[in-house]
């Protein structure tokens, strides 16, 4: 159960503006959207007193542990903005949308003979016109009773027609004007047909001409003076403007794109974009970019599509839409349509709006881009002070000569000892930097994996700071060659080997490393560092029972207050790590039917593995090859050629124990994988 002070945000971020706000879980799952004429009074709400709660939202913010919002114009933009993301993410708290009924929309049956326009729920048909959604059925109703009085369509259900049609009497509202009795031939299907047309073009925005044809006819009956039908369509205008006010969230059906805007200075910039699909939102990303180059608002426009679009190059170009509103056109704007239009296999035009529903939603998205950044800019400040209090305080409580501005964190996961795996998690500035995060597995010695968490610990430590120790001396190290690191865990960037061109993998050392454990693992690990001659990385362990943090060589913990920040900090580091190393050995257990001999020789990872197999074709011509001819495969070389061939040839069908025999090695999933 979370604490809602733990993500409250502070009142002066809250907007005192209409929006749309969503609580997420520890996972990022959506549990409520609401919306509020003023999002600052209504979040602030959640995190009173629990006490005084109802017990459903205390469930709610004791669940959720995050809480995010979105700066609409108006209440009417909030509820249609509400809708779309009730609709996507289905809250589990959102109770009240939650019932065996989905929203109703206003539809008009173009495809029948005599269309008709009635309230549909459920999931749309082809051929039949829809408007909407409306948050009550009688909201509909009251519209179509008060554009009856203009476009008298059908309303009446298929039965209540054919009776109509056989005994040649209209219904009710044929009587009253209300409908154009097409069922007795008052009015041809054609005619019948155009008049839902003009409902449809009506409901869909085409209101002008409509609203001065009322108008019009109004001043046609004052002329006349009749003043009581003038009243009448005086009221009918008035009525049918309001209820085509004009929403800056949900634009005409059929519009697709993309609408982003910027906000910043010289140095940084907030970035928000709006997917609008068939008129309405599905979708809102925002991004806080530093400015490490002297760009314009152009340049950075182009540099932001492509990083949005630039992943769907090789897709379908599914995620491109037909339109894409920018704030400012990039310099070569013909160049990017070409580009976006290549992606989507139609045209894409790349311009910025200049009118109309498009401008206005433009300004909101400039509006929540403004925010976003004054929000992170205050996140930002307080952080920064909250993370230089925690490295203090982790500084002072272990006696260290500096902060530990770059801190390693390692822990070990198996079950009974099988599928060892072992994670490296690291955090600079207090932040996680998870490009530099690696995985271990575990071999322990003459491969037969390490009898407990000491020994695993041991293995690992050495085998990162030999690593360290190897680069930082600019030599090869051949014993620890690429079996160590799985290709998915290299680092994406860092310092470049000049000899080889590939990134140097461990070439900054640690000011702090901490184990998860108590005073076993930090001897194991002490005694890895000391046998290295490494004397300048400082060293701690925190017990998951107690929160107690233990050092080398010192019998009793160093025990930080709970509301510590540094406290706080090497929690959240060891539970990453935590998180990581058990993610690996799920990983590996489930694998497990496909376990092979051929991981316990040293020096073949899963990418020599899978090479091998690509070579031979299978394991059966693996074991008949020769050491010669297992040495040409590219990545090995005589001293492993050979122990695979041990290996293969000591168990016999080169089956580990309990695999099967179509599970030698790794199959052709893996490979092709690998």
């Amino acid at each position: 159960m979370a604490d809602p002070s733990t993500y409250r945000p502070a009142p002066g971020e809250i907007p005192d503006e209409p929006g749309v706000y969503r609580f997420r879980d520890e996972h990022g799952r959506v549990v409520y959207v609401g919306k509020a004429k003023s999002l600052r009074q209504r979040l602030s709400s959640y995190f009173q007193d629990p006490a005084g709660l109802h017990p459903r939202t205390f469930q709610m913010v004791t669940t959720a542990a995050a809480v995010e919002w979105t700066v609409v114009p108006t209440e009417v933009a909030a509820l249609a903005l509400e809708y779309s993301w009730i609709k996507e993410f289905d809250p589990r708290f959102n109770v009240k949308y939650r019932d065996d009924k989905s929203y109703p929309y206003l539809a008009v049956t173009m495809a029948d003979e005599f269309p008709r326009v009635q309230v549909m729920r459920g999931a749309k048909r082809r051929g039949t016109r829809y408007f909407g959604p409306y948050a009550h059925a009688w909201a509909i109703r009251e519209t179509v009773d008060l554009l009856l009085r203009v476009f008298p369509v059908r309303t009446c259900s298929s039965g209540v027609f054919k009776r109509a049609a056989q005994q040649g009497r209209p219904c009710l509202l044929g009587y009253i004007d209300k409908c154009s009795a097409p069922c007795v031939g008052r009015i041809s299907a054609d005619d019948h047909h155009q008049l839902a047309q003009d409902f449809c073009d009506f409901m869909a925005g085409d209101t002008a001409r409509f609203t001065r044809r009322l108008t019009a006819r109004m001043k046609e009956a004052a002329s006349e003076l009749d003043y009581e039908r003038a009243a009448r369509l005086r009221d009918d205008v008035q009525t049918l403007e309001k209820a085509t006010e004009r929403n800056a969230v949900v634009l005409a059906d059929g519009t697709d794109a993309d609408i982003f805007a910027l906000a910043g200075d010289e140095l940084e910039a907030a970035v928000q974009v709006f997917h609008v699909r068939d008129g309405r939102i599905r979708g809102q990303r925002g991004w806080v970019v530093e400015k490490v180059e002297d760009v314009d608002d152009g340049a950075l426009v182009e540099h932001l599509l492509q990083q949005v679009y630039g992943a769907d190059e090789a897709g379908d170009g599914a995620s491109v839409p037909r339109e894409v509103l920018v704030p400012v056109l990039p310099p070569d704007v013909e160049q990017v349509q070409d580009w976006l239009s290549g992606m989507r296999g139609s045209r894409v035009q790349v311009r910025v709006p200049q009118r109309g529903d498009k401008r206005e939603l433009a300004q909101t998205v400039r509006k929540n881009a403004e925010h976003a950044l004054v929000l992170h800019r205050t996140r930002r400040a307080g952080d920064l002070t909250t993370r230089s209090q925690a490295l203090q305080e982790i500084q002072e409580a272990l006696d260290l000569t500096s902060a530990p501005l770059r801190i390693e964190c390692y822990d070990v996961s198996h079950n009974q000892g099988t599928f060892q795996s072992a994670s490296m998690v690291v955090f600079e500035d207090g932040l996680p930097r998870k490009s530099e995060y690696r995985l271990f597995s575990v071999r322990g010695p003459e491969g037969q994996g390490a009898r407990d968490d000491t020994a695993a610990m041991h293995e690992v430590i050495t085998r990162r700071f030999r690593r360290y120790l190897s680069e930082r001396s600019d030599a090869r190290d051949v014993e620890l060659g690429a079996d160590d690191w799985s290709d998915d865990d290299r680092p994406r960037s860092g310092p470049i080997d000049e000899r080889t061109g590939k990134p140097v993998r461990f070439a900054y050392p640690p000011n702090l490393v901490v184990v998860d454990g108590g005073p076993p693992q930090v001897a194991a690990a002490a005694a890895a560092l000391a046998e290295l001659g490494i004397d300048d990385v400082a060293l701690c362990g925190l017990a998951k029972r107690l929160e107690e943090v233990w050092v080398p060589g010192d019998d009793h913990p160093v025990i930080l207050p709970r509301s510590s920040q540094g406290l706080y900090l090497l929690q959240r580091v060891r539970d990453e790590a935590h998180r990581f190393a058990i993610t690996a050995h799920r990983k590996r257990r489930s694998k497990g039917m496909t376990t092979s001999v051929l991981d316990d020789v040293p020096g073949l990872g899963p990418a020599r593995q899978a090479a091998l197999l690509r070579h031979f074709g299978s394991v059966k011509r693996l074991r008949a090859a020769s050491v010669e001819e297992i040495a040409t495969v590219p990545g090995m070389g005589d001293r492993t050629a050979a122990a695979v061939v041990a290996a293969l040839a000591g168990t016999g069908t080169g089956e580990a124990p309990g695999a099967s025999a179509g599970a030698v090695g790794v199959d052709a999933a893996d490979a092709a994988r690998a």
